[in-house]
């Protein structure tokens, strides 16, 4: 998803490397993709599925 209307953003902690997620905000909706291949496949989270998706990685529940 490289369209060029969508502003992608990194974490102010991204490593060097470029491992990172980054985000965007879409119409109603977030997306979330990997830095080295902003080509590929895109996770697309409405706020409140974000929020639970978030909160599950950060409990190491997935």
């Amino acid at each position: 998803m490289t369209d060029p209307k969508i502003e992608w953003r990194k974490s102010s902690r991204s490593q060097p490397n470029n491992e990172c997620v980054e985000v965007a905000q879409l119409s109603g909706a977030m997306a979330l993709r990997d830095s080295k291949n902003p080509d590929g496949p895109v996770l697309r989270f409405d706020a409140g599925a974000l929020t639970s998706f978030l909160r599950a990685v950060k409990l190491n529940q997935l």
